[in-house]
């Protein structure tokens, strides 16, 4: 097991602390930082910003444009690509139908009054079936994902790996590697594709926004009431796995209904038994291989109240 610690931070576009608490987290003050911003898409290196942030060090490893001189260069694992996407597309598309469903029976079943007698059993078995819907999600995921893998080997395509030892080149060098937020969908797409995770064994990680959720075990997309749609949260992914028992919330008190105990309740008893995390501006967290500490975070908790939390 590496020593690395893997730091969470609340939001940084509006309220950016990272500066302020770079120095202090031990990492060997020599030597760059490896970047990723994938997630920002065509902005990707748009990182001036940042980089004064991480005192000068930072090292982009520029994982969305070597994607597509990937996909430009190699059209037959393009294509094949493409079709796995397709097919994620549409088990999410279906796992959507079900899940509609089966969160408003939670929900309505919560909210009914009545002989708890009769009550719990049937709340209990509609808990029950969410959870196993999602564990049924993500089991397709990796079944989709896992027989592209095999077939393709995208690791071991010349196309891939050529971009892979520039980039395994620049991670010997560095002293840690942060994830910076944005699309989480692309970004966990690009960490993947380059196999990120196994070229970034023992290093230590600094991520928030979509970076905290795709470095987690696994990746929960959440809006209580968004713009469109009907605002339910779902399993979107596998994330890289570098910190366990937890779900990362960024923004979750912009995103989440915190007021309304059956919402809070419901959703940390449904991904249990992980923590669920609103990470705020200014929240850190801290997760040495064994457990986690914090400073300002949140955590949900299955009496439908909203606490804050240090250590567990």
């Amino acid at each position: 097991m590496s020593a690395r610690t893997v730091w969470l931070l609340g939001p940084q576009h509006h309220e950016p602390f990272l500066g302020r608490l770079f120095p202090t987290l031990g990492i060997e003050s020599k030597g760059p930082v490896a970047v990723v911003t994938a997630g920002w898409q065509e902005r990707e290196g748009e990182d001036e910003e940042l980089d004064k942030h991480l005192g000068g060090r930072s090292v982009d490893l520029e994982l969305y444009s070597r994607a597509d001189r990937v996909f430009r260069s190699d059209p037959e694992f393009t294509q094949a690509h493409r079709e796995m996407q397709r097919h994620l597309r549409e088990i999410e598309g279906l796992y959507q139908m079900r899940l509609a469903y089966a969160r408003d029976a939670v929900l309505r079943l919560l909210r009914e009054s009545g002989d708890a007698r009769l009550l719990r059993p049937e709340r209990d078995h509609a808990m029950r079936q969410l959870r196993e819907l999602d564990g049924w999600h993500l089991k397709r995921i990796i079944e989709v994902r896992s027989e592209f893998e095999e077939r393709w080997k995208p690791l071991e395509r010349e196309s891939v790996a050529r971009q892979r030892e520039e980039v395994a080149k620049i991670l010997r060098a560095a002293a840690a590697l942060v994830v910076a937020g944005g699309h989480v969908a692309v970004l966990l797409n690009r960490l993947r594709l380059f196999g990120v995770r196994e070229l970034a064994e023992g290093k230590h990680v600094i991520a928030w926004s979509a970076g905290a959720m795709v470095v987690t075990e696994r990746v929960v997309l959440f809006h209580d009431h968004p713009p469109q749609g009907p605002g339910n949260a779902e399993v979107m992914e596998q994330g890289l796995g570098l910190c366990k028992r937890l779900v990362a919330l960024p923004d979750g008190e912009k995103r989440l209904d915190l007021e309304d105990p059956y919402r809070v309740g419901s959703f940390a008893e449904r991904f249990a038994p992980d923590a669920c995390i609103v990470m705020g501006p200014g929240d850190a967290m801290a997760w040495n291989g064994e457990g986690w500490s914090s400073s300002g975070a949140r955590r949900l908790c299955p009496d439908g109240s909203v606490e804050q939390v240090t250590s567990w």
